[in-house]
């Protein structure tokens, strides 16, 4: 939840320059799975869409800023975008121009901050869209 705490300070803090999306994909830590000690929620493995959206509402009741969508059962968008387990991407025009590293060890709100700010400082281009999966 720390992490979601951050992403939403920077999703306050560039909302004029881009719009945030959060894609939430399968879950990392299963209850009936691979069990994370530190997990603020009982969520087991998704086995339908009802449940991962059951599990996006979740965090969308954290209040993230931002639209909360959840991945097809196919995990798609976490194929497509390598994100296992979380990661965080700029998008602009259509294409990927800013790409961090997969969780948990490669988020770094930090680096996505370091880079929105120097697009803010050249740019005011509202076709910018950046993802976290």
């Amino acid at each position: 939840m720390a992490r979601l705490k951050s992403f939403q300070r920077v999703v306050t803090q560039y909302a004029d320059i881009a719009d945030f999306l959060l894609v939430y994909i399968e879950e990392a830590h299963p209850s009936d799975g691979w069990v994370s000690t530190d997990a603020p929620y009982d969520i087991p493995r998704h086995r339908s869409l009802a449940d991962r959206l059951k599990a996006a509402s979740l965090i969308d009741k954290e209040n993230p800023g931002c639209l909360v969508v959840a991945d097809a059962m196919d995990n798609s968008s976490n194929s497509a975008y390598g994100a296992y387990f979380e990661r965080l991407y700029v998008l602009r025009n259509r294409k990927v121009v800013y790409q961090g590293g997969r969780g948990p060890e490669g988020y770094k709100i930090s680096e996505l901050r370091l880079w929105l700010e120097q697009y803010k400082n050249q740019s005011h281009d509202t076709s910018t869209v950046l993802i976290e999966v």
